[in-house]
């Protein structure tokens, strides 16, 4: 009798910390390439958030309780500072107990946004001629706050597996000039820098113990050149709601199944 109260006492206490554990706390840094701004239903107006972006899409699939702090314009200075003076640092969403912690950033670091601006006019100077040697020099200061910026997330939660994604492909070689206002030399520069970015962003992850996820190349048929029925991406004038020049409710859920496939492969397991 009295074997059979010890076994008892001891089987509970090892199904004790399993039970205490809950479903992996999944918190999501980043910009609006994660937040999905015009994507219905939008659940924060400042942040322009989304409750159909990728975080929100890969939460679901993973059983994941999930802390969703992306924010439409973010630099990695508002991962630790108040965004426009009014939006949380992302980092306080960070706890001990965090098992996955997934950052979508650098573009609006490099004031990548700006090309968009500058670069639409076919009759100005090209994209290169304005910003050739800029973007590379932006990218490479940036490297130094994107490794700031890991060491900070697994100081704050050192049991987290840490995710770095890139960004979905907007063009395909040579662009689709006219239907989208940028000649191909400037679709191709926008798309290089961007290319240039993420090669920069995954060689900061295997630098500083994370994982990094790479949505451009599955994206590449999906940009926003496609038919609008297979885009993942919308262009100047979006043909479903999303914001010109972000992904749309299909890059999103796309986007969420490449990370979670990638979570889910033995190699996706540790940062």
């Amino acid at each position: 009798m009295r074997i059979a109260l010890v076994v008892t006492l001891l089987a509970g206490l090892l199904a004790a910390p399993a039970a205490a554990a809950g479903p992996l706390r999944y918190v999501a840094l980043g910009d609006s390439s994660a937040a999905g701004p015009g994507i219905p239903a939008q659940i924060d107006a400042t942040c322009l958030r989304s409750d159909h972006d990728w975080p929100h899409v890969l939460a679901v699939r993973l059983g994941a309780a999930l802390t969703d702090v992306t924010c439409s314009g973010a630099t990695t200075a508002d991962l630790t500072g108040r965004q426009a003076g009014v939006v949380a640092p992302q980092f306080a969403a960070l706890r001990r107990d965090t098992g996955l912690v997934t950052l979508a950033i650098g573009a609006n670091d490099i004031a990548l946004g700006s090309a968009f601006v500058t670069c639409a006019s076919p009759d100005g100077p090209s994209c290169e001629e304005q910003y050739g040697t800029v973007f590379p020099a932006r990218i490479a200061a940036t490297a130094t706050k994107i490794a700031t910026a890991l060491a900070e997330i697994h100081r704050r939660s050192p049991a987290a597996h840490v995710v770095v994604t890139g960004y979905l492909t907007y063009w395909r070689p040579g662009g689709c000039y006219p239907a989208d206002p940028y000649t191909a030399a400037d679709a191709d520069f926008i798309q290089a820098t961007f290319d240039r970015l993420m090669t920069m962003l995954a060689d900061q992850s295997r630098r500083h113990g994370a994982s990094y996820v790479d949505i451009r190349g599955s994206s590449a048929q999906h940009g926003l050149c496609a038919e609008p029925a297979v885009r993942w991406l919308e262009g100047a004038v979006p043909a479903s709601p999303a914001y010109p020049y972000h992904p749309n409710a299909a890059g999103m859920a796309a986007a969420a199944g490449i990370i979670g496939a990638r979570l889910g492969s033995p190699s996706g397991t540790r940062g």
